[in-house]
């Protein structure tokens, strides 16, 4: 059979003539540019350089002027930063302290207060606090959310009016801060570049910049100290060290501010009172394996930690001691992920913060691809102590087989909670009696060893030694050696129930384990019969199959909870037998 006209749909179908019915657009498709938008973000952005990598930075503007992040605004951003628009909006939804809100929505009100509801603050009484909060305000005046662990801890319950925190918090309190108009953080007195230097500070660099210290000699001296990585993985300094050297150059340096481990405070607490103590040992660390630039990433909810350091920075470029750009630096945005080394990195580099798989290792292939050595606060705070007082003044210190110190943040049902300086291998006990002792009318029953990750353990255990690798056989671990005391008023199933709560609202969602596995085990926990079967084939199913930590290290308070509790009237039944220790 035979057609007359042209065929566009194989040789039995006759070609339709649609070119006349097509209109050309008058404009592009997409969200379009409001010009008085534009304006504004260029005025807010001033000179700064128009990076990706500042993609956050700049978001941080927008919210800190706007108190949200239009879609005008976040579009105008794009712009001047030669950015897709799809790119930038998963960025700004990705972290909890940006507002992004559409065309035709409404914004939040100007005030937010944010309730701590994490573990400690939640055994102080947090719910109370948040629903009293939320009964006595005007919503179109004042939002109150709930929010993960602030580092305040030994404060407990706490929030945050803007960007100023009330301690000890009740709801009069809260009202007259409130009424008050005060929404900036505090800052509270510390040791500045002018008295850190009056002590010999930045002597033990100068020596290493003048050759009176060779980096082999610096890297044994870490070594034979037993300096390890403070931030929760433990690894050996001076091997890191070496490993990154050994990487062929430009490398990169990169500090772990990120401090966002229920329970922990310690870095708050030294950035707080000596800076410079941590800066001097990241300027030897980035000497040492010859990094270009140390990037130093500080979590959002440390306002006045960040004020510092961005002054501290500055007087150290005024000084000659850095140049100007030497170190950068960089605001989280509300991320308990970003405290992974790869997911920070991401951050930095102006993205989601997403963990990497691995290999490879950020010691290989770490910021912006380069090799790049990553530290955590506390560690790099101990360096030019152990160069000056020498590596057996710091490894004689602990205790148990255990070498050097650690700062422990001991919070919960103790009479002074706060950072307690104590030898590595020390015990809970040990740590509970320097902390005052147990508060009036409670008697200890349970406690974390290393924050909402490192698992729940019964009082009988108060006498095991604290430190990397003692916890092991008791499924758990120190990790950021922040301490939370429970006692009979607490609940082991609503402390397992809290934490696992903290780990469904903070996994980045990026594998279905860890996303999927917490909103599970969240669901499973909150009914009146825990099925251990079911429980333990999930903590396997996350351990084996999620990519960083947060997913792997969840399931430790339910499992331990139920190996070492389930005998205690205020715990569910469960159908798993407790191992007996």
């Amino acid at each position: 059979m035979e057609h007359e006209g042209p065929s566009n749909g194989g040789p039995e179908r006759l070609a339709r003539n649609v070119g006349s019915r097509k209109r050309a657009r008058g404009f592009p498709k997409g969200r379009q540019l409001d010009l008085d938008a534009l304006a504004q973000v260029r005025e807010l952005l001033g000179d700064r350089p128009r990076r990706h990598d500042l993609l956050i930075e700049y978001l941080h503007l927008i919210q800190d002027h706007y108190h949200h992040i239009s879609s005008r605004h976040l579009r105008a951003l794009c712009d001047e930063l030669k950015l897709p628009q799809a790119a930038a909006y998963e960025v700004a939804t990705f972290y909890a302290h940006f507002d992004v809100v559409k065309e035709g929505a409404t914004p939040p009100p100007r005030t937010t207060i944010r309730v701590c509801d994490s573990i400690t603050c939640a055994i102080k009484g947090a719910d109370a606090l948040y629903d009293a909060l939320k009964a006595g305000a005007d919503p179109s005046e004042v939002r109150i959310l709930k929010a993960p662990c602030m580092g305040r801890c030994d404060t407990a319950p706490v929030c945050e009016i803007g960007h100023y925190f009330v301690d000890h918090a009740t709801p009069d309190r809260v009202q007259a801060d409130l009424n008050s108009g005060r929404h900036d953080p505090d800052i509270p007195e510390y040791k500045d570049l002018a008295a850190y230097r009056a002590e010999g500070g930045y002597s033990m660099l100068e020596e290493c910049r003048t050759g009176q210290r060779s980096v082999e000699d610096v890297i044994d001296e870490m070594s034979d100290a037993g300096l390890r990585g403070l931030g929760g993985a433990g690894f050996p300094a001076g091997k890191k060290w070496q490993i990154v050297r050994s990487f062929p150059g430009p490398r990169l340096m990169a500090i772990n501010g990120d401090e966002g481990e229920p329970g922990t405070f310690k870095d708050r607490y030294y950035l707080e009172r000596n800076p410079h103590q941590m800066i001097e040992g990241a300027l030897i660390g980035a000497w040492a394996v010859e990094a270009e630039r140390i990037y130093l990433y500080m979590r959002d909810e440390y306002p006045a930690v960040l004020h510092i350091l961005a002054l501290e920075i500055a007087e150290l470029e005024a000084a000659g001691i850095i140049k100007k750009g030497d170190i950068e630096l960089r605001r989280g945005a509300g991320a308990y992920i970003c405290g992974e080394e790869s997911a920070m990195i991401e951050s930095i580099e102006g993205k989601r913060g997403y963990p990497r798989n691995r290999p490879p290792y950020i010691a290989e292939v770490g910021l912006f691809g380069r090799p790049t050595l990553n530290h955590n606060v506390e560690t790099l705070y101990w360096v030019p102590k152990i160069l000056k007082k020498g590596a057996k003044w710091f490894a004689d210190h602990g205790m148990n087989g255990s070498k050097g110190f650690r700062s422990w943040s001991v919070s919960g049902r103790v009479k002074k909670p706060g950072v307690i300086i104590a030898p590595a291998g020390v015990t809970v006990n040990e740590l509970i009696e320097r902390a005052g002792g147990m508060e009036e009318g409670h008697e200890f029953k349970a406690y974390l060893p290393g924050g909402a990750s490192g698992g729940i353990l019964p009082a009988r255990l108060g006498d095991v030694p604290l430190d990397f690798g003692t916890l092991d056989k008791y499924g758990s671990f120190v990790g950021s050696h922040a301490i939370v005391i429970f006692s009979q008023q607490d609940r082991v199933a609503d402390v397992a129930i809290n934490l696992l709560q903290f780990f469904k609202n903070e996994s980045c969602g990026q594998c279905t384990p860890c996303r999927v596995g917490c909103d599970k085990a969240v669901a499973l926990l909150k009914k009146d019969e825990w099925d251990g079967d079911l429980l333990g084939e999930l903590a396997q199913a996350m351990r084996d199959a999620s990519i960083c930590g947060l997913g792997q290290a969840a399931p430790n308070a339910f499992v331990t909870a139920m190996e070492f509790f389930s005998n205690e009237s205020d715990r569910p039944n469960t159908a798993r037998r407790p191992v007996e220790y």
